[in-house]
């Protein structure tokens, strides 16, 4: 799955299932490119009822008589627009792991599905993919309903080549999604937008159904790693710049709606992104590698190592107060196009499972998610331990 299926290359889901796993694969082409052969992100009704009959429910029903709704607020629209976004990012990336699945093409076979049916493998995917389909379609049709233009989407690049790379990723994106989304209702709330809380709550249990899935499929050296599907009793909040820098490492620059990322840039904060090197992580209080590549936009201020030497490691897990680390004496330059770094990871004294987002920022104080965010200047990292 590192790269992505062009969209001529994409066929129906209905279609998915009856391919044989003795079919000679389809070359992979570099790139995904919207739209589906549903017309997604932009389907027409006859489309969405299909959506609706593979996602096993259907889009909010309104009432006959709604009571008045109120205009959603300015932070409202931004809410929907990064939900809007990640949704169709989603979409893009499991309708690729599916194409790979009924292509049989090698380490997305039977073999790599922790015990699962092919046949099931694909239904669950199937599903997934319209599920998040209307999750995106849910979100564009509140900025339709407000007189806003609708996310489109973009072309993706995915960088992973095996079934289970992808899953761990799955998992991983997904811990963010639950933790971003919890700063989206708590900023609809702020800003009385009442109305669209319980839909997004409704999508967080969602996705934790998903993101259950997840870890039970992952597996260590070809044999189950037993991991239960719930990870922790308060799952990591995030916060949405974390989210709109992540999901910007998926997406092939300069290929999205120019009036659209014009519009999310203004809205939300790209960091410098940071690669935790160290992998596999174990349980352990341990000291964690980092690197930022210094091609990135803003990166080549931190080609002098004492530049990062002397900002501060912040790290987010779980509903606890983000933890202050020094970084270590010991950022270098390598190969000319990227700066490594290490820090502290004090797993035992804070009970790190699950997700951690780990982000540079200035010393300070940093008493919740939403300050660090304000601050950070390198993020996120992103830790999965349990």
């Amino acid at each position: 799955m590192h790269s992505s299926i062009a969209s001529a290359a994409l066929i129906g889901l209905s279609y998915f299932s009856s391919l044989v796993a003795s079919a000679p694969p389809a070359p992979r082409p570099d790139i995904f490119k919207f739209p589906l052969a549903n017309n997604f992100p932009t389907p027409n009704q006859a489309a969405i009822k299909e959506i609706q009959e593979q996602a096993h429910g259907t889009l909010p029903i309104a009432p006959a008589n709604p009571p008045p709704s109120t205009p959603v607020s300015d932070e409202g629209l931004s809410n929907l627009r990064l939900i809007a976004f990640n949704e169709i990012f989603e979409v893009a990336y499991f309708t690729q792991l599916l194409y790979n699945v009924t292509q049989n093409y090698t380490n997305y076979q039977e073999k790599d599905f922790n015990g699962q049916s092919r046949q099931y493998i694909i239904d669950q995917l199937t599903a997934t993919i319209a599920q998040e389909e209307l999750h995106a379609l849910n979100a564009n049709n509140g900025l339709q309903a407000n007189n806003k233009d609708l996310i489109v989407g973009c072309n993706y690049n995915f960088p992973v080549d095996t079934f289970q790379d992808a899953i761990a990723l799955a998992a991983t994106f997904t811990d963010v999604v639950l933790g971003t989304l919890q700063d989206v209702n708590q900023i609809f709330a702020i800003h009385n937008d009442s109305d669209l809380v319980r839909g997004v709550s409704s999508v967080i249990a969602q996705e934790g159904e998903q993101d259950g899935w997840y870890r039970f499929l992952q597996t260590v050296n070809g044999k189950p790693a037993n991991k239960i599907p719930n990870a922790l009793p308060f799952l990591t909040t995030s916060a949405r710049n974390f989210a709109y820098t992540a999901i910007l490492e998926f997406v092939v620059p300069n290929t999205c709606d120019q009036k659209n990322i014009t519009l999310l840039n203004s809205e939300f904060q790209a960091f410098i992104p940071m690669k935790v090197e160290t992998s596999p992580i174990p349980a352990t209080n341990q000291t964690l590698e980092f690197s930022i590549s210094l091609t990135a936009p803003g990166a080549e201020q931190y080609r002098q190592a004492n530049v990062i030497n002397n900002l501060k490691m912040i790290y987010i897990n779980q509903q606890n107060a983000p933890v202050k680390i020094d970084i270590n004496d010991d950022a270098q330059v390598v190969d000319n196009d990227k700066v490594t770094f290490s820090a502290y990871f004090p797993f035992k004294e804070y009970d790190m499972n699950g997700l951690t987002i780990a982000a540079v920022a200035p010393d300070g104080t940093y008493d919740t998610a939403d300050d660090v965010a304000k601050h950070a200047l390198i993020a996120p990292g992103l830790i999965e331990i349990n």
